[in-house]
């Protein structure tokens, strides 16, 4: 505990401010989020085809856009800019989804606050990476995502608790929810000072061939680690749709996302700080082990206290692994070339995702709930065997 409270010390105010502007973004989007699938069904009449081909559509979006982002925040040698940019189109999105008269309204306003997602991630991990001192990189990630992570479950718990104070009122909620985005945009603004480099430099592009074999075989196999703990990890909307299994009345079913996030919180930033000072391959071999575990649990039972408990093992997970990868692909970059690097890990991680969830939801549809999980289990089995693989450069 003396250890840990030592390094929060040490860890430079930009981290800060960059965890609290996150932790107010997820609130804002959270309560959004949480409720906008409902809202779609039940207030604008939309079918749950509608609604997932809006959710497919919308992250696609983000993650194309992620990897302009970040390489142009390299180009310039400036990611300030670009993150109040991205944090400030999400915030000015947020009126538009509690004035939507219809879905079409509905999906540009989501197509939106996702381009704002997308063009804030790489720089906003960069920035991380420029402030944060190579010794505290672990400890610096896994604070900015306990943050994330903090706002993640008050964001859907303020939301339940206005629903029920406002009779269901959709719209009511999602006007609050402008405020506290409205709160990141000036933090970010005001709060953060970018540090000064590379001003002499003359500007080139980042993905010229030269600069892509810059980022060397290091950096590409912590992509492809990347990638297969993405097809490992699909969606947290089965997570949901597996507590909607177990009985759960469906207007609590969201604080099972609150359980996760929780857990997910309080474990990022100490496993973040453990990764400065041990084998980061060892604890993404915990990590997707702790996964197999909780993909087993979620397949055995759909009882409410067995999904909770595969829940919590899944946040877990996610505490142990997040940062790590943010912290890996940092120490595995050129400095000048972190926005692309972060750009090029979150697409191909994406793409894995979008992969991963339209397999799982093909099984669970075609096979039952259970054979997703199992086949999570089963892709944690072949990352696990990539981790095995002798390789000359350590992750």
């Amino acid at each position: 505990m003396t250890q840990s409270k030592s390094t929060l010390k040490q860890i430079p105010s930009g981290v800060w401010v960059l965890g609290f502007v996150s932790l107010l973004m997820d609130i804002s989007s959270e309560m959004i989020h949480s409720l906008l699938p409902l809202f779609m069904v039940t207030t604008l009449g939309t079918s749950v085809f509608i609604v997932g081909f809006i959710e497919g559509l919308a992250e696609s979006l983000a993650l194309i856009v992620k990897i302009f982002s970040g390489v142009l925040s390299d180009y310039l040698g400036k990611r300030k800019g670009l993150a109040v940019f991205g944090y400030g189109l999400a915030a000015f999105t947020k009126p538009l989804f509690a004035m939507a008269p219809s879905i079409g309204f509905v999906l540009t306003a989501r197509l939106l606050d996702r381009v704002g997602k997308g063009i804030r991630g790489a720089p906003r991990d960069a920035l991380i990476a420029d402030i944060a001192p190579v010794h505290l990189r672990g400890a610096a990630f896994g604070l900015r995502q306990s943050l994330d992570t903090v706002g993640a479950f008050l964001g859907p718990l303020l939301a339940v608790g206005l629903m029920l104070l406002w009779s269901n009122d959709f719209r009511a909620v999602f006007w609050v929810a402008v405020i506290p985005g409205l709160m990141a945009v000036t933090l970010l603004f005001f709060g953060l000072s970018e540090p000064t480099k590379h001003i002499e430099e003359k500007r080139v592009n980042p993905i010229q061939r030269q600069n892509l074999i810059r980022l060397g075989p290091l950096y590409w196999r912590v992509v492809g680690i990347g990638v297969v703990f993405t097809l490992a990890r699909f969606s947290e909307a089965f997570l949901v749709l597996r507590a909607q299994q177990s009985g759960v009345p469906i207007a609590l079913v969201p604080l099972v996302m609150v359980a996760m996030n929780l857990v997910y919180a309080l474990s990022a930033y100490p496993f973040g700080e453990l990764s400065d000072r041990m084998s980061h391959t060892k604890l993404l071999v915990f990590g997707l082990l702790v996964l197999i575990v909780a993909d087993l649990v979620l397949a055995v039972s759909n009882h409410w206290s067995v999904v909770l408990a595969g829940v919590a093992l899944w946040g877990v997970h996610m505490g142990m692994t997040q940062g790590l990868l943010a912290a890996m692909v940092a120490n595995s970059a050129p400095a000048d070339l972190r926005g692309t690097a972060y750009g090029f890990f979150n697409l191909m991680s994406g793409i894995a995702m979008l992969f991963s969830s339209l397999l799982a939801g093909l099984l669970w549809d075609s096979f039952g709930a259970s054979c997703t999980f199992y086949a999570g289990a089963g892709f944690c089995v072949v990352a696990l065997l990539g981790l095995a693989w002798p390789n000359r450069a350590s992750v």
